[in-house]
C-alpha cells in the first residue's frame, strides 16, 4: 500500500486502518490503549520508521542554493562571453558581462535565501508538541519523536501530530482544509461502521474515525493510536507527489515493455534528458524553456555569423570580428530584473517567493476555485432572521460584531409570502414596472426600518419567542462572555452556534442564564452528525420528573421528525400544505444569502439513560427557522473584480443551498 524512502521500514497494514477495528489496530502496532508504548520500544520504533518529520524540512544550505544559481547553461554561455571578450581585450564588454553575471546570481541567491529561510522560521513555528502516554503516563514530547503505536490525547487547540486512528472522541472536530479546502470542521464518530470500505471509494474527509496530522482540533477531545508518521501521512503523501519526480515515457531500458531496442533507445533518452535539463530545454517553466530556446537559438546565429565574418576575412581573427560572438548576456538580465520586480510587489502584499520562476505559474493562472465560508466569507456568522409560525419574521439589524449582542436591533414584521415562480422571474426580470414596484418596496422598508430603530427597543418576548429563544440557546455548546477588563464580548465555539447564542442574549435568554437563574440542566446530549446534520439535548428543569429534548440543524432533516409546527394557540399538524408553506419560507431565506436552521422541541415524561437517538428525535414540534448571515470579506469583491478584469474566472465552492450561494454570489 505505501512504499517506504530514505531506508526506513514502510508502515503497512493489511487494509488501511480506518476501515479496521481498532482492536485490530491495536494488535498490528503492538500497543496497548492504557499503557501506550515504554521508552525503549518507541525508541526501537524510531529507529525503524524514521522521525516524524517531511522530507525537506532541514535547515536551508546557503551553498546549495547559490549552486542552483551558478549551475545552469545560461550562465555557462555568459562566463564563455565574457572570457571571449577579455580574451580579445575588450574589456568594457567584458565588464558589462561579468556585471550581469553577478547581477543575476546575487539577485536570485538572496531573494530565494530569504525565502528559504522564512520557510524554515514557519516550519519551526509549526513544529508542535503531543501529549502521549508512554508506560501508563502522559508526557509531553516533541511531535518528531511520535512513532506507530503511540497512543496520543488531543484536545482543543492542539495541532495533531500524525495520523491517528481514533479510539474515542468527545465531541471531538478537526479543521482538515489543509487536507481537503473545505472550511467547515469535520465531527469526528468512532461509531461509524468503515468495515466495507476503502480508501478509494471513501475520502479523507469522509473517514470520521480518522484525525490526520497538521490539522488542528476545533472542539472536543480524543484519544488516538499512532498509525502513519513522517511522509507516510496524508500530508506527507501530498508531499511527495509534490516533490516525487517521475520517469518520462519510454525511458524503461527493459526489452519486455519496448522490445529489442528498448535498452538502446532508453539510454539515448535518459542521456539527452540530462543535457536538456543542464541546457534549461526540459526543465523549468514554460517561459524559461522558450527563453532558453530562443538564447541558444541566436548564440547559434552569432557562431555562425562569426565564421562568416572569419571566412570573408580569411581568418584573420581580430578584436573586432570576434566580439560576435556575445549576443545572449541581456537576456538573463532582463529575465532576473523583471521577476525580481515581481517578487518584491509580492513580498509587499506578505507574500513568500521560494523561486523566482513561481511568478511566471501565478501569472498563468486562468481559473481560481474559493471556498466561501471562512475564504470569500468573513467566518463569523450573525442570526440576520427567525421567522415564527403564526408570529411574523424577526429581523437583526445593524449587528456590526458578530459577539456582541447589544449591538443592533431586533424588529418584528409579519411574515414575507412567497414570490413569484422561477418561470414568473425570468419573465419579469427586465420588466421596469416590476423594477419600479422593488424600489418602491425598498423605499418603504427603510422607512419603516428607520422608525422601528428609532424606538430603540427589542420586541416584548411573547411564550412562542420565549420557546423558540430556550430551544436555541439550550441546543448550543457555544458561550458568549463580557470581559470586564477590555470591555468586549467574547465567544468560544462554532461560529454557527456563537451567531444562535448571541441572538438568545439580545433578549437575555442567553444558555448561562437559563442554566443558573431559571434551574434548567442538561442530562445527555446528542452530539451534531454531518450524516444527519442536526444534534438534540434532553434539559430537565428543577427537580420535575420531565424532560425537554431541544433539536436544531438542517430544516429538510428536522422537519422529517416533526409532527407538529407552532406552540399555544399557533400550534397545529404538520399536514403537506403547511410543509410547503415551511420549506417557502426556507427558499425565501435562503435567496437572501442566509444559512437556514430548524429549532424544534418535545416534551416527555421520563429520561431513560442511553436512550437511541431514534427514539429521542421523534414527534417533535418545529418552533422556527433561524437565518444566519457570514457577511462576504470586505476585500472579496475587490479581488473577484481584478480577476476578472486580469481574465481569471472565480469560481465559488460550498455546501450552501444553491440559493444562499446565488446570494453571496450576486453580493
Amino acid at each position: 500500500m505505501f512504499s517506504s524512502s530514505n531506508g526506513y521500514t514502510a508502515q503497512e497494514y493489511p487494509r488501511h486502518p480506518f476501515a479496521l477495528p481498532d482492536k485490530e489496530v491495536l494488535s498490528h502496532v503492538q500497543t496497548n490503549d492504557q499503557t501506550g508504548l515504554d521508552p525503549l520500544k518507541a525508541q526501537e520504533l524510531q529507529g525503524k520508521y524514521g522521525p516524524n518529520k517531511l522530507e525537506g524540512e532541514g535547515a536551508v544550505q546557503w551553498y546549495r542554493v547559490l549552486l542552483k544559481q551558478v549551475s545552469n547553461a545560461m550562465i555557462l554561455v555568459l562566463v564563455l562571453a565574457m572570457a571571449l571578450s577579455y580574451g580579445v581585450t575588450d574589456y568594457i564588454e567584458g565588464g558589462v558581462i561579468s556585471a550581469v553575471i553577478v547581477l543575476n546570481v546575487t539577485i536570485g541567491f538572496y531573494q530565494e535565501y530569504q525565502a528559504e529561510k522564512k520557510m524554515d522560521s514557519l516550519r519551526a513555528l509549526s513544529s508542535p508538541s503531543a501529549a502521549v502516554i508512554r508506560e501508563g503516563h502522559i508526557v509531553t514530547i516533541p511531535s518528531g519523536e511520535v512513532v506507530p503505536g503511540d497512543i496520543v490525547q488531543i484536545k482543543t487547540g492542539d495541532t495533531v501530530p500524525a495520523d491517528l486512528r481514533l479510539i474515542e472522541a468527545m465531541n471531538l472536530e478537526c479543521d482538515e482544509k489543509i487536507l481537503t479546502g473545505e472550511a467547515v470542521p469535520v465531527a469526528k464518530d468512532i461509531t461509524v461502521d468503515f468495515s466495507t470500505s476503502t480508501e478509494f471509494d471513501t475520502g479523507v474527509g469522509d473517514r470520521l474515525n480518522m484525525a490526520y496530522s497538521s490539522s488542528t482540533v476545533t472542539k472536543g477531545r480524543g484519544k488516538g493510536i499512532v498509525v502513519f508518521t513522517g511522509m507516510f501521512t496524508e500530508i506527507g503523501r501530498i508531499a511527495q507527489s509534490m516533490q516525487g519526480k517521475k520517469r518520462k515515457a519510454n525511458r524503461s531500458l527493459s526489452r519486455r515493455k519496448g522490445g529489442n531496442f528498448q535498452p538502446a533507445k532508453g539510454v539515448l533518452l535518459r542521456i539527452w534528458d540530462v543535457i536538456g535539463e543542464f541546457l534549461g530545454l526540459t526543465v523549468g517553466t514554460p517561459l524559461q524553456r522558450k527563453l532558453s530556446k530562443l538564447a541558444y537559438v541566436l548564440f547559434g546565429c552569432a557562431i555562425l555569423l562569426a565564421i562568416i565574418v572569419f571566412g570573408v576575412n580569411r581568418f584573420n581573427v581580430t578584436n573586432e570580428v570576434a566580439i560576435y560572438a556575445i549576443s545572449t548576456e541581456s537576456l538573463i538580465a532582463v529575465l532576473t530584473i523583471t521577476m525580481v520586480v515581481g517578487m518584491t510587489q509580492m513580498r509587499k502584499r506578505r507574500v513568500v517567493i521560494r523561486q523566482l520562476s513561481a511568478l511566471e505559474a501565478l501569472g498563468g493562472v486562468t481559473n481560481i476555485c474559493s471556498d466561501k465560508t471562512g475564504t470569500l466569507t468573513q467566518g463569523q456568522m450573525v442570526t440576520r432572521k427567525a421567522w415564527l409560525p403564526g408570529v411574523g419574521m424577526y429581523t437583526v439589524h445593524d449587528a456590526e460584531d458578530a459577539a456582541d449582542p447589544t449591538k443592533g436591533n431586533v424588529s418584528l414584521g409579519p411574515s414575507p409570502k412567497p414570490g413569484v415562480t422561477k418561470d414568473e422571474e425570468k419573465s419579469h426580470q427586465f420588466s421596469p414596472e416590476l423594477n419600479a414596484r422593488r424600489a418602491l418596496e425598498r423605499t418603504s422598508s427603510k422607512e419603516d426600518l428607520k422608525s422601528s430603530r428609532s424606538e430603540d427597543q427589542a420586541p416584548e418576548v411573547t411564550p412562542p419567542l420565549q420557546e423558540f429563544l430556550q430551544s436555541t440557546a439550550l441546543c448550543n455548546l457555544a458561550r458568549i462572555r463580557f470581559d470586564a477588563q477590555k470591555k468586549e464580548w467574547q465567544a468560544i465555539g462554532d461560529p454557527t452556534e456563537i451567531a444562535l447564542q448571541v441572538f438568545t442574549h439580545r433578549f437575555q435568554l442567553g444558555k448561562q442564564t437559563l442554566e443558573e437563574k431559571q434551574g434548567w440542566t442538561q442530562i445527555a446530549e446528542y452530539p451534531f452528525d454531518s450524516s444527519i446534520k442536526r444534534m438534540s439535548v434532553v434539559y430537565r428543569k428543577g427537580e420535575k420528573d420531565d424532560v425537554h429534548i431541544f433539536t436544531k440543524g438542517a430544516v429538510e432533516r428536522v422537519i422529517e421528525l416533526c409532527t407538529s409546527i407552532g406552540t399555544g394557540t399557533n400550534q397545529r399538524p404538520i399536514t403537506p400544505e403547511v410543509k410547503d408553506e415551511v420549506l417557502g419560507q426556507m427558499n425565501l431565506l435562503a435567496a437572501q444569502g442566509l444559512r437556514v436552521m430548524a429549532i424544534a422541541q418535545r416534551q416527555s415524561p421520563s429520561y431513560v439513560a442511553e436512550t437511541p437517538r431514534e427514539a429521542i428525535e421523534t414527534s417533535l414540534t418545529l418552533l422556527g427557522l433561524a437565518g444566519l448571515y457570514d457577511p462576504p470579506r470586505l476585500e472579496t469583491a475587490a479581488a473577484v473584480r481584478e480577476c476578472t478584469t486580469a481574465g481569471i474566472k472565480v469560481h465559488m465552492l460550498t455546501g450552501d443551498h444553491p440559493s444562499t450561494a446565488r446570494a453571496i454570489a450576486k453580493e
